[in-house]
């Protein structure tokens, strides 16, 4: 079996920077345990497999698998799929704004994209994400972190839990220079983290007026530092409002990820706020087709596997 595959680094308009996708634009005839196999395969942060839409709102069906695991929701993925569709003709992009539908685990993420002077921008629309506690203290989370409990900051930007579909520990450091120290302790992450209710760990730092750094690390995922995470920038809306709960309607912030790895990128994230509490975030950025190709990828290749009869 023949399947086109097609990579795209996002959150980034230049190639060999930002974070790199794997699309396959017709997934079907693949069962969920060969696209697991596949994203293994591959061994790209995720692989998007795309399928005909279940609704009559959606424009395509999103399976998002990182080497190791499904994902209900994943921003980069979201937004490199976007981008793709666009690029390949399946999704008619004028000047101006085109909005389509691509249905994940977490239900239907709307996408807007907007053409200007031949630049396509793509923004997703997710629901309110959710907030708990922290699923270690302040102490502990700054030793998986190979930090000191001074690096941290306190207060309303203590560490919390938060998931817009995929949970994160968020910790706030002291600035860009305590974040660049930062080297994940592996035994202390297994050993607090791992098991929790939140095990990827997303470290943000102040850069300026509403601008952050952040670094993201997943080994739950397969992951061990990722130069772009969308569904932690938009689980950061919700955080960084419950820090600050007064100001406008909405809130805009740019957050830049991946300069530790040589992978800058660029991840824009906007709040609608409405008596303290986010109503959606949005999260939007470019990206750069970079490689198409094909997967061969043998019929008789999962013989005998219990439920997978997708050939």
């Amino acid at each position: 079996m023949r399947y086109a595959f097609h990579t795209l680094d996002v959150f980034t308009d230049r190639a060999l920077s930002g974070n790199p996708v794997a699309v396959l634009p017709d997934a079907r005839g693949l069962s969920p345990e060969r696209m697991q196999r596949v994203a293994a395969e591959l061994n790209l942060s995720e692989t998007v497999f795309v399928l005909p839409p279940e609704t009559p709102e959606g424009t395509r069906r999103l399976r998002i698998f990182t080497p190791r695991t499904e994902l209900p929701f994943a921003g980069h993925p979201t937004i490199g799929t976007a981008h793709l569709l666009a690029s390949l003709g399946a999704v008619d992009v004028a000047d101006g704004t085109t909005r389509i539908v691509l249905e994940e685990g977490v239900g239907p993420v709307p996408v807007l994209l907007t053409r200007s002077d031949g630049d396509l921008f793509a923004q997703l629309t997710a629901a309110p994400p959710e907030l708990g506690p922290s699923p270690a203290g302040a102490a502990q989370l700054a030793a998986v972190l190979s930090l000191g409990p001074d690096d941290l900051l306190g207060g309303p930007f203590a560490p919390r839990r938060a998931s817009a579909g995929v949970p994160f520990a968020i910790v706030t450091v002291r600035d860009t220079g305590v974040l660049g120290r930062i080297r994940l302790d592996a035994g202390r992450w297994e050993s607090l983290l791992a098991a929790s209710a939140a095990p990827h760990v997303y470290a943000i730092a102040p850069d300026g007026e509403r601008r952050f750094r952040a670094r993201m690390f997943a080994p739950a995922m397969g992951v061990g530092e990722d130069p772009a995470t969308g569904a932690a920038a938009t689980a950061l809306g919700g955080y960084l409002v419950a820090a600050d709960p007064e100001g406008p309607p909405t809130r805009r912030w740019t957050v830049e990820q991946g300069v530790e790895m040589g992978r800058p990128s660029v991840l824009h994230v906007e709040a609608d706020v409405d008596g303290g509490a986010v109503t959606a975030v949005r999260v939007g950025g470019a990206a750069v087709r970079v490689a198409d190709g094909t997967l061969e990828i043998p019929v008789r290749e999962l013989v005998d596997r219990a439920g997978d009869h997708d050939c």
